[in-house]
């Protein structure tokens, strides 16, 4: 919503404003944001608590921490391919027609900004289980993060083989799924 929003207002403080926002949240490192926002919002405001998996308050951290970064990249994104698609013939075709303008900005333009969108989600999920590992240790949460760590640590060599065997075929089958949803996103794209 961030990239369609400052697509449509490209050139203005509000295009300015995200942008400068998107890069900070891009170029935050995982474990410093981490430690922030347990710093702000469990130490000094009582918000929310430091670590654990009882409840959802103990999973608002770690899910701003593990996905900021890739909200940022995934924001820019959708924002230069949208300024592409609606420099295009359609876009100004669909407008004379007298379409609305979220007719125009959903239908026609989204729409075909959408393949390469959707080949960074896809890409970006390495990007988050590489990140798990990280966010489990700061916010002590359980998971194959953790799991990995103590392996590594007592040299458990067949759980090690055995979770990135498991990491791997995560990640093909999340890239298949991608694959198959190029067909719906776009029709001119058919499979044989």
């Amino acid at each position: 919503m961030v990239g369609i929003i400052t697509a449509l207002n490209r050139a203005t403080w509000l295009d300015k404003l995200m942008t400068v926002i998107v890069i900070f949240g891009y170029s935050f490192p995982t474990f410093v944001l981490g430690a922030y926002l347990i710093l702000l919002f469990a130490v000094e405001w009582r918000w929310l608590p430091v670590q654990g998996s009882g409840t959802w308050k103990h999973m608002v951290m770690p899910t701003i921490t593990l996905g900021l970064g890739q909200v940022a990249v995934i924001a820019r994104l959708t924002r230069s391919s949208m300024i592409e698609t609606l420099s295009e013939d359609y876009i100004r075709t669909a407008r004379s027609k007298g379409l609305s303008e979220r007719a125009v900005v959903l239908r026609h333009g989204l729409r075909n900004s959408l393949i390469p969108i959707i080949t960074i989600v896809g890409l970006s999920f390495g990007g988050l289980l590489g990140g798990a590992i990280i966010t489990e240790r700061i916010f002590n949460l359980p998971g194959l993060g953790t799991i990995i760590v103590k392996a590594i640590g007592s040299r458990d060599f067949p759980m090690i083989q055995g979770i990135v065997l498991l990491v791997a075929v995560t990640f093909i089958l999340v890239n298949l799924c991608v694959d198959i949803i190029y067909g719906f996103a776009d029709p001119r794209i058919r499979y044989e």
